[in-house]
């Protein structure tokens, strides 16, 4: 970050849906520590232990609503409350294994969750820019061997990556309706969205998810068990997309709607690792484990290769990453050795994003 990225943010009322969780938690550290009131919306910590609970996030916010998006009500009276110019919307069903289990849940939250957060951004008249976070599984993945571009077409095989399909046609359509470009000088609110890869970091113990089940194996000396050995996914820093959220939630502020479109924030080149290589990295980090390569799947689709193409935030954001994945596994495995050790863990994450701003771009 720069000085002038602190001048934007310092005292700016900022609203977080979906604070609770490893992405939000995440950003609303960082967000208070560059200075902005941060006002959270979520439901409660999704699991235990949790980013939230352990880094003590609630000590930084200024203010931290328990609820759910589905009430629109609540959510409308919070985010006019916050007087917020900028809207963060993290808030959703991220797994893709529960989606199979839990589909009308899945799509109740990610889909109709997101036109009620649109909904309840047309009653704030303090709102300059609003950012809505999907998934790089919302593209119709063909197993393609290059990235996907932001004009590709949309879809995905499971409900989850369905949903956040039809999330991006929902804001596309509230964009247009509501919020159209053509009428800013009206409106005056500027609508993208978002879309990261797979992210990695301290303080996340999401279930079925690699790196956690990962890390707890190593802390128990059992074998980590893995599902599909080969398949490729774009890894990055849980810091990494959060930092194009910033900067992507800023120039909507200061250019408007020509901003207002969507990003991709993937890796660098040659981060997007094959899943046992970076579980060999993992117990590398950590010093010593092993990890079972016989495990079998359970039938449940789960994309192969997926690869984002992020030229168009190079070029029209100057986005780029600035962590390596083998400094991103090294990150978070510090993370979760401090975790065992009882350390300062909200101290921890203030030094990493420190550490990250400072940071040298991956050219």
């Amino acid at each position: 970050m720069t000085p002038s990225d602190r001048v934007f943010w310092e005292g700016r009322s900022v609203f977080v849906t979906g604070h609770t969780g490893f992405k939000g938690g995440w950003l609303s550290l960082w967000l208070a520590s560059l200075g902005a009131r941060v006002h959270g919306y979520a439901l409660a910590t999704p699991t235990e232990p949790s980013l939230f609970g352990t880094a003590r996030v609630a000590d930084r916010l200024a203010s931290s609503t328990t609820g759910d998006i589905a009430d629109l009500d609540r959510l409308r009276s919070a985010l006019v409350r916050s007087e917020a110019s900028v809207l963060f919307h993290l808030a959703a069903q991220p797994l893709v294994r529960d989606s199979y289990r839990l589909p009308v849940e899945t799509y109740a939250t990610n889909v109709l969750g997101t036109a009620k957060v649109l909904e309840a951004a047309r009653s704030l008249p303090s709102l300059r820019s609003v950012v809505v976070v999907t998934t790089d599984k919302c593209y119709e993945n063909r197993e393609w061997c290059w990235g996907y571009r932001e004009e590709e077409p949309l879809g995905g095989h499971d409900p989850y990556s369905s949903s956040k399909a039809c999330a991006e046609l929902v804001t596309a359509a509230y964009r247009r309706s509501f919020f159209p470009p053509e009428r800013y000088g009206d409106h005056g609110v500027a609508v993208a969205t978002a879309r990261a890869g797979n992210v990695i970091g301290g303080g996340d113990w999401a279930s079925d998810r690699l790196v956690p089940d990962c890390l707890k194996a190593l802390a128990e000396g059992r074998p980590v068990s893995i599902r599909n050995p080969a398949s490729i996914r774009p890894w990055q820093h849980v810091l990494e997309p959060l930092s194009g959220y910033l900067l992507l939630g800023r120039r909507l502020v200061e250019e408007g709607p020509d901003r207002g479109e969507a990003w991709n924030f993937g890796p660098a080149e040659g981060d997007d690792w094959p899943v046992e290589r970076l579980v060999e990295g993992l117990c590398a980090l950590w010093g010593e484990g092993r990890y079972d390569r016989s495990s079998c799947g359970d039938g449940l689709h789960e994309a192969a290769y997926l690869r984002l193409d992020c030229a168009k935030a190079r070029s029209g954001l100057g986005w780029r990453p600035r962590w390596n994945l083998v400094e991103a596994l090294r990150r978070t495995v510090d993370w979760h050795r401090a975790y065992l050790r009882g350390e300062d863990l909200q101290a921890l994450c203030l030094t990493q994003i420190a550490d990250y701003e400072r940071g040298k771009r991956v050219s």
